[in-house]
């Protein structure tokens, strides 16, 4: 019999989630992705609102991300068209999901057949099965609504919340989170793609009390409208003030100084490298683990190196083991 691969949940949604998930796939992990289903803007927001399902973005690219498919079949599925006024912004992927989630019925169900096309290493679950609305309430008290208006208010973020409040999770989901060895949170936008997962109560709880170990895979950069000037621990009490626990165990950060050029083309964004403030982490309990995890694009954007990110987990998993 095969050796049992290590059950790995992983935890976000956004670009972050899935350069991640490229990475881990490569190694021997039993990888579910839970993703957010908070997004209202362009194609998804788009079809959320036709057919009054949840936004198909971010599980196209986890799905994209986990798939086993020859290339051209992967570009064809993230097609977006661009020429025709009906179909303009419209992902492909956006259209197979919401036609088959109008077929079945069934959201998870459409994701679930979707896998079996594209032959997805693992299972991607979305945080709700049905249509929520993102709000926030800015530090002035302000109340926005809408996952792609929060970053453009302008205003520090003093929390967010879904309407309707008490949307329930797939059983499936907090199975996944329950069996876990490792449950691996972010990166991505910190209010608009990570938190909303762990808003779904029931997601939040079982993330508290399962007996994996939980790491924050920190953001290598603050984000305009979200997290300026946040540093990393600032990262981490937002998670927990939200979750209403202080559960992350571990926190992966990068440990490479990023060249002038790029901070100076971040700061027309206002945005800056996050500050890895180590003993505020360490003082709340955290282990703070530091890796060479980010890779510059040629177009100066920042992004977590994801072959880095998997095999440090393959090394710490084994680590671990041995104690």
């Amino acid at each position: 019999m095969g050796k049992k691969h290590t059950r790995l949940v992983v935890i976000g949604g956004g670009t972050g989630l899935s350069t991640l998930l490229r990475g881990l796939k490569h190694h021997p992990f039993d990888i579910t992705a839970i993703v957010t289903v908070a997004d209202d803007g362009g194609s998804s927001g788009r079809l959320r609102d036709d057919y009054d399902i949840p936004p198909p973005g971010d599980v196209r690219n986890v799905i994209a991300a986990l798939s086993d498919v020859e290339p051209l079949v992967e570009q064809m599925f993230q097609y977006r068209f661009s020429e025709s006024e009906d179909l303009n912004g419209h992902s492909l992927g956006n259209l197979m999901l919401t036609a088959l989630t109008d077929i079945t019925g069934d959201f998870s169900h459409a994701i679930s057949e979707m896998g079996k096309v594209l032959k997805v290493h693992g299972r991607v679950i979305p945080a709700a099965n049905k249509k929520i609305t993102l709000h926030a309430e800015l530090e002035d008290g302000l109340v926005i609504e809408g996952e792609s208006k929060i970053p453009t208010a302008g205003k520090r973020i003093d929390r967010v919340f879904l309407v309707p409040e008490n949307v329930q999770p797939l059983p499936e989901a907090i199975r996944a989170i329950n069996r876990a060895d490792y449950i691996l949170i972010g990166p991505g936008s910190l209010y608009t793609s990570i938190i909303p997962n762990l808003l779904v109560k029931e997601i939040g709880e079982a993330v508290v009390k399962a007996k994996g170990r939980k790491i924050y895979v920190c953001n290598l950069m603050t984000q305009k409208g979200e997290t300026i000037s946040y540093t990393a621990g600032d990262h981490v009490q937002a998670i927990h003030k939200h979750v209403g626990d202080s559960f992350i165990d571990s926190i992966l950060v990068n440990d490479e100084q990023l060249p002038h050029p790029v901070k100076e083309l971040y700061k027309e964004e206002c945005a800056e490298p996050v500050t890895f403030d180590v003993g505020k982490l360490e003082s709340m309990g955290l282990e703070v683990i530091r890796r060479d995890i980010a890779t510059i694009r040629p177009d100066g954007t920042v992004r977590h190196n994801a072959a880095n990110v998997a095999q440090w987990l393959v090394d710490y998993a084994k680590i671990l083991r041995k104690k």
